[in-house]
Parts: structure tokens; sequence; C-alpha cells
């Protein structure tokens, strides 16, 4: 099962839905890097449920404990352990579901290619698993900050037909926490809670847009040929639970393009570097990023998980009536945007490690 995910910084998530703990061991990070538990327990409480009326109330603290590669409030440079137990799982309310198959979840499939599943809330199947992910990113962050200034932004830029106006030049932190909904746009949220208040209330769920930007990222990162920067940008992405689509820069919207209308015109920048007039690449060339602003979009499903009646099977091949009980999000987009985060994080962190084995010979003036 791919439980690692990296090359230099690497993770290893541990841990199931309902289990007695989600956890994730960093192995790479280099040595005397400032880190503290709070570090970490400032993404945790972003993504963690029970945080808003519009996301699951399933009721977890997340408080993230550091068992190992810290010393003193630094990194020692070996493997940094993290646990972070679940203390409202509640297994007994999916004994429902012990033999049926819930639609568009990964119950079937884990079944078939493992001949085995824990039908307790979909075991690492589970949206869950992503706390991991994010305690793993917060160290990628931390990382980033120091040696190279990186911000990761990500907010959310659509939840069904709403789309929000936030800029990826202007997004900050601050506007996007402003609201539950973590769009940046006050008008936007304000509609997008009311969709997915509406959404519950019918027994439904929404899908929608997660935006981020990268500022500060230097140029050189990114491993051609199979290892390009956008190439780990997605798979890290679409890794994700519920994720179904991947744009970088203009995306989709280039093929409808010219080459005239595409391309990103290079300037002298004041620093003495190339700049680009305009960003279509989205800070990536050729694989490698350019020194612009990384800019990415992720599509998620609506969740799967809902209250109204649909059909499916049993194991025994019976065909059954199934409604959902228990405590989902009916949607995901408001917690997903710090999970983006850490993902983005986490490849940005492992091609700085990667660059910097990278030897370049400069010649003497």
């Amino acid at each position: 099962m791919g439980s690692t995910w990296g090359h230099t910084f690497r993770i290893s998530t541990f841990g199931e839905s309902h289990g007695g703990a989600i956890g994730v061991t960093v192995d790479g990070c280099p040595p005397r890097l400032a880190l503290s538990a709070a570090d970490i327990q400032v993404d945790l409480d972003r993504r963690r449920p029970g945080q808003s009326r519009l996301t699951t109330q399933r009721n977890e603290a997340d408080r993230v404990q550091i068992l190992s590669g810290v010393f003193e409030g630094r990194t020692l440079g070996s493997p940094i352990g993290m646990l972070i137990p679940n203390t409202d799982a509640r297994p007994e309310a999916y004994e429902h579901l012990r033999d049926v198959y819930r639609p568009s979840h990964a119950d079937y499939v884990t079944e078939a290619k493992y001949g085995i599943r824990n039908w307790q809330g979909g075991g690492r199947a589970s949206a869950r698993e992503t706390a991991a992910r994010v305690a793993g990113g917060a160290v990628a962050r931390r990382l980033l900050t120091e040696v190279s200034a990186v911000e990761v932004v990500a907010w959310v830029a659509q939840v069904h037909e709403i789309k929000a106006s936030t800029d990826p030049d202007t997004a900050t932190p601050e506007a996007v926490e402003a609201s539950p909904v973590r769009c940046g746009d006050p008008e936007a949220a304000e509609a997008i809670g009311e969709a997915i208040e509406t959404a519950r209330r019918n027994g439904d769920s929404l899908g929608g847009v997660v935006a981020c930007v990268a500022r500060g990222v230097p140029p050189g990162l990114g491993e051609p040929i199979f290892d390009k920067l956008e190439a780990d940008l997605a798979k890290a992405l679409l890794s994700l639970p519920a994720a179904k689509g991947f744009e970088i820069g203009s995306g989709f919207a280039a093929a409808g393009m010219t080459g005239i209308q595409h391309n990103d015109p290079f300037v002298a920048g004041p620093d003495g570097r190339p700049r680009t007039l305009s960003n279509h690449s989205g800070g990536v060339q050729g694989g490698i990023s350019n020194g612009e602003d990384i800019v990415v979009r992720v599509a998620f499903k609506p969740t799967a998980t809902i209250a109204s009646e649909q059909r499916t099977v049993d194991r025994f091949g019976q065909e059954v009536v199934l409604a959902a009980r228990g405590r989902h999000d009916p949607c995901v987009l408001p917690r997903a945007v710090p999970i983006v985060e850490a993902m983005v994080c986490l490849v940005l962190a492992d091609h700085w490690l990667r660059q910097r084995s990278v030897a370049v010979l400069e010649e003497d003036g």
C-alpha cells in the first residue's frame, strides 16, 4: 500500500479513521531546524473536524504529539515521529455498513484488491488520514519559511456553481481565514455557506475547486523528465481523497489559446534575473520553477457520503437501498484548504532539498 511520499523529504503516514490514532514519520528533514508542536498544531487546527457548522461534527481535538526527531526545540536530522490520537471515534456507528458497499467510496475496490477492508469509516481511505499529511506538511512549511521565505496560501475558489473572486496575486492567509468557508471573498463566502447548509438539509453534498499559490519559490526546482515539478504537484494533489482534477497556470484554458496569447514574455527583473510579464505557465516551465508564483487548482467531487437513499449492493450480491448515517462533511472544500497547502509544501520542500545536490559551476567573470 502506497503510504510514503517524497524522494529526499519523505513522509510515511499510518492509522485508520476509527482506530487508535493517525500518525506520520517525516524523514529527510535537515537538522537544527527550529520546530515545536505549536508549529504543527496551527495547521492541524485548520483541518480538524467540528470547527464550524459547515463541517462534520466529529469532535476531534487533533492534538499532535512529537515522539522523536526533535530535541530542545530543534530537529536532529533523524526521523520525526508524530502521533494524533483519535479521541471521538465511533466505529459502532458503521456496523450497518459491514457488508454494504457505499456508492462512490473505496469500499468495493479495496476489498477487490486486498480481500479485506476496514468498514469502520473507510479505514485508510478515509479523509481522516489527511491529518497526518497536514502534520508532515507543517514541517515542510517550517523548512521552506526558514530557507527560502516561501509562502503557500490556498483558498476555496468555487463551490458548486458559486465562484470566489479571490486574486492569486493578493490572497492572504488572514483574508482566507476570515470566514469558515475559507474563500477570501466575503460576498461569495456568504453564498457558499448558504449553499452548503441547503445541501446538508436536502441530504446532499457539493463539490468545488481549491486554488493555491506558492510565492517566493526560487527558480530551478524540478527534475525533468519524469519528476517535473508540475507532475509531482499533480500526483501529490490528486492523491487527496475526493480530488478529481488538477490544473497549473492557465490549465485547460490553454487549449483554447494561441501561442501569442499563451507565451509569457521575459523582461529583465530588478535583481538581474529574467522575469515574465504574464504567468500562464503557473510558475513552471519545462518542469522547472522559473521564479514566478506557482498557481495551481484542484477540483474536488461532492462528498460521497450523503443522507439521501441510493442504490447499491452488499457483499453477497444482493441489491439494497442505503441512506448513510453518521457525521460527514456536506462539502469537503473548507477543510481541504490546509490539506492542499500541506501537499504543495511537501513537494516544494522535497524539490528544494533535491536541488541542493545539484552543483552549478559558475564561470569566472
